[in-house]
């Protein structure tokens, strides 16, 4: 599963570990905080974060 960053377009891969997810996620590109909801594989929501930056452990792993 992967989604377009809203910050800078970059496709962010997300693990199978987001499949069913509702949080926040990082751009490993440009930082980008957005917030995600995710059901059963597939993406239902996506929106920009700007309030405060993520800690580091929000960045998704990437998909192997």
């Amino acid at each position: 599963m992967e989604i377009n960053c809203l910050g800078c377009g970059f496709k962010v891969e997300l693990a199978p570990a987001y499949d069913d997810y509702e949080g926040p996620i990082k751009c490993l590109t440009c930082g980008a905080a957005m917030e995600i909801e995710a059901h059963g594989g597939s993406v239902l929501a996506v929106r920009s974060v700007t309030e405060a930056p993520l800690p580091a452990d929000c960045a998704p792993d990437r998909a192997e």
